[in-house]
């Protein structure tokens, strides 16, 4: 039996855990968190270590001799997964390709490098080299955005509502505290339709599985709260929009295995906000994908991982959609209407995270929001519509020890 060892075992990688399992393989699962969901699966060899405690992961991988090594919708583990591939001989990216895959300012070097079109940027680590940054981007005309540079689920991110000092110092701290390195990114703020693209690179070759339309809460924070696909842009755009992604894993040097490459379409074309070496999260590749094209992008990174060569054609042209509650901050009191929902044509799931008698915030970053709805149809705009009505006829009463309001 072959072993494949998987970096995290949270809701996030328990797909590939349970595909594994399917494929008949033995499940090396890694995570921090003793009662992380993944290790409830039976038959899971549990390891609980820090998925960046690259030392203790790698003596772990050789105790274990496995055969392939990945983590799926998340960027810490992909330095761990780097190391371990090279020093076990195992399929895999490398080490400069995952430190310019979790760094954006490493990013946007290697992409401006190699002529793929990115946003104006600088990389700032105080105060004063930020308002310094700031005003060469407003004298060029543009908005300005802020995000740490090594992070992501939207945390950290910030518009600038205009560039007085004061906000371009409180932006700065809320960035950096999320920062790991302590370094900002301050960029040219892109305006235009945002969309992500799923690839599998095979032994160089970088294939197009699907174009993900996206939608977020707009700023500040820009977290994103639904997903549909395909793209409904024009066959030119997503033309360019594929050479771009395309162009954008080969400057990274992305060989062998997956990326979630987002992209926002500008006045003067497609640019790269950033591209993950991993599948992407929010239900993206382990739902939407295999809803609207019948690719299996988890089966297709486990067999990557293992050396074995994925088929990476499309055997469907569906269509599928993801929506997000709205929610405000308070105590979930009650939530009705689940099994009504579910009965419309086209559902094919409705997940809480956030459920009764746990507190929500106002949504800040993708771990803030309550729950979701996941719809397939002919049409992408027929799938968000049943999301839509789904979501309609869901109750979630949201309050605390004196009021409660109902969104």
């Amino acid at each position: 039996m072959k072993k494949i060892m998987i970096l995290g075992a949270s809701i996030l990688q328990l797909p590939a855990i349970q595909k594994a399992k399917e494929m008949g393989l033995q499940v090396i699962a890694v995570d921090m968190d003793p009662n992380a969901i993944g290790f409830q699966e039976d038959g899971v060899i549990c390891e609980v270590i820090s998925t960046i405690d690259i030392p203790a992961v790698l003596a772990a991988a050789k105790k274990r001799n496995i055969d392939g090594v990945m983590t799926l919708a998340s960027d810490m583990p992909m330095r761990t997964v780097a190391v371990v591939a090279k020093e076990l001989g195992l399929i895999g990216i490398t080490e400069d390709t995952a430190f310019k895959a979790t760094n954006k300012y490493a990013m946007r070097e290697a992409l401006k490098k190699h002529n793929v079109p990115v946003p104006m940027y600088y990389k700032v680590t105080t105060e004063a080299e930020l308002v310094q940054a700031a005003k060469e981007i407003e004298q060029k005309g543009y908005r300005c955005i802020i995000k740490p540079a090594d992070n992501s689920g939207s945390r950290g991110i910030n518009l600038l509502s205009d560039y007085a000092e004061n906000t371009l110092k409180e932006a700065f701290r809320y960035s950096k505290q999320y920062s790991r390195s302590g370094d900002v990114l301050v960029e040219e703020y892109m305006e235009g339709p945002e969309v992500s693209v799923e690839t599998l690179s095979v032994d160089g070759t970088c294939h197009v599985i699907q174009i993900t339309d996206k939608l977020t809460t707009g700023a500040p924070y820009f977290v994103e709260m639904g997903h549909s696909q395909p793209s409904n842009l024009s066959a030119d755009v997503t033309d360019q929009i594929k050479a771009v992604a395309i162009a954008a894993n080969h400057a990274i040097g992305i060989t062998n295995g997956p990326s979630h490459t987002e992209i926002k379409v500008t006045k003067d074309g497609p640019k790269i906000v950033e591209l993950g070496a991993r599948l992407g999260g929010d239900n993206i590749t382990t739902h939407l994908v295999p809803l609207s094209t019948g690719v299996n992008m988890v089966e297709a990174c486990i067999k990557i991982a293992l050396g074995e060569k994925p088929d990476c054609q499309p055997t469907i042209q569906k269509a599928s959609a993801i929506r997000y509650f709205e929610q405000t901050a308070g105590i979930v009191k009650s939530i009705e209407g689940i099994e009504n929902a579910k009965k419309l044509d086209g559902i094919k799931q409705i997940s809480i995270v956030h459920g009764v008698g746990e507190h929500i915030n106002e949504i800040k970053s993708s771990g803030d929001r309550l729950g979701f709805v996941i719809a397939q149809a002919d049409k992408s705009c027929d799938a968000v519509k049943i999301c839509k009505q789904a979501i309609d006829r869901i109750q979630i009463e949201v309050g605390n020890e004196n009021e409660s309001i109902n969104i």
